[in-house]
């Protein structure tokens, strides 16, 4: 449960509880990264199997363009790894990236998952829990929140979709090169989640715990108003190929503590900031 003076934090008086639910999103699979790759199928092989419920927030993958490409071998090969963890038992969920929002019912039924909504409320551990990717809550990014609305429109999608596979690929490609270069031009709290589509949200859904991915900057942020605490959680995203690795993801346990951990399995801390 929450503590007061360190929310979310484990009380170390007594036995740590069973692992309900692991977070993970922006691990950015592509086969150019076989170290990343071979980080996320251990995590997958090692730890995923160990909880009750997985949830993977968006862009698991670089991108995807369409369920067809999952005829390709690397696909796949990820799609039977998450397979592998629901056999296992456990209950996996995927909530849509902005680099993968194209992933469908085949893919999801390969992978043995479900679909679900952005945002989504899933009650763990006694806690209402507010799961997004993130994307949407970067509303003082104008440009990108226009892209957003066009591209999850069913329309585009149908007519995106009814072109050949190595052309969508190539248009991909040019959305990323130029995404790279606005990026350059773009302040930080631009890309950064508004604060009041935070509070707005916590409020919409009645929620005590936000998780979320898609910025890249690890933390956990606690927000006080009128009484009422509020957590929210941001995971990493994952890079084993440069000099740096990093990644990982986040654990709850039955008593709605959170654990974060490194793409390695060591524990790991971030900072925390408080509103």
């Amino acid at each position: 449960m929450l503590d007061q003076d360190n929310p979310m934090s484990i009380n170390t008086q007594k036995a740590q509880s069973e692992t309900v639910a692991l977070f993970v999103s922006d691990v950015h699979l592509h086969a150019s990264l076989p170290r990343t790759t071979q980080a996320f199928v251990d995590f997958l092989q090692h730890h995923a199997k160990d909880t009750q419920r997985l949830f993977l927030l968006g862009d698991l993958f670089e991108y995807w363009a369409g369920d067809d490409d999952l005829e390709t071998p690397y696909h796949q090969h990820i799609a039977d790894a998450i397979r592998e963890v629901s056999k296992a038992g456990v209950a996996v969920f995927w909530i849509a990236g902005n680099r993968d929002f194209l992933v469908g019912q085949t893919f999801a039924h390969a992978a043995g998952m479900t679909l679900l909504p952005d945002p989504h409320v899933e009650e763990i551990a006694g806690q209402r829990v507010v799961l997004v990717h993130g994307d949407a809550q970067c509303i003082d990014d104008h440009a990108y929140m226009a892209f957003r609305a066009q591209v999850r429109q069913p329309d585009w999608q149908a007519k995106f979709l009814a072109q050949p596979l190595a052309q969508r690929k190539a248009i991909i490609e040019g959305m990323r090169s130029g995404s790279r270069e606005a990026q350059r031009n773009k302040s930080y709290e631009i890309m950064d989640v508004n604060p009041a589509a935070i509070v707005s949200l916590f409020d919409t859904m009645n929620a005590s715990v936000m998780i979320h991915g898609h910025t890249h900057r690890p933390a956990m942020h606690i927000y006080e108003s009128e009484g009422k605490t509020c957590v929210r959680h941001v995971l990493p995203d994952w890079d084993c190929d440069g000099e740096s690795p990093r990644g990982g993801w986040l654990a709850m346990d039955a008593n709605g503590d959170v654990r974060r951990f490194g793409h390695d399995g060591s524990e790991a801390s971030c900072p925390i900031h408080r509103s």
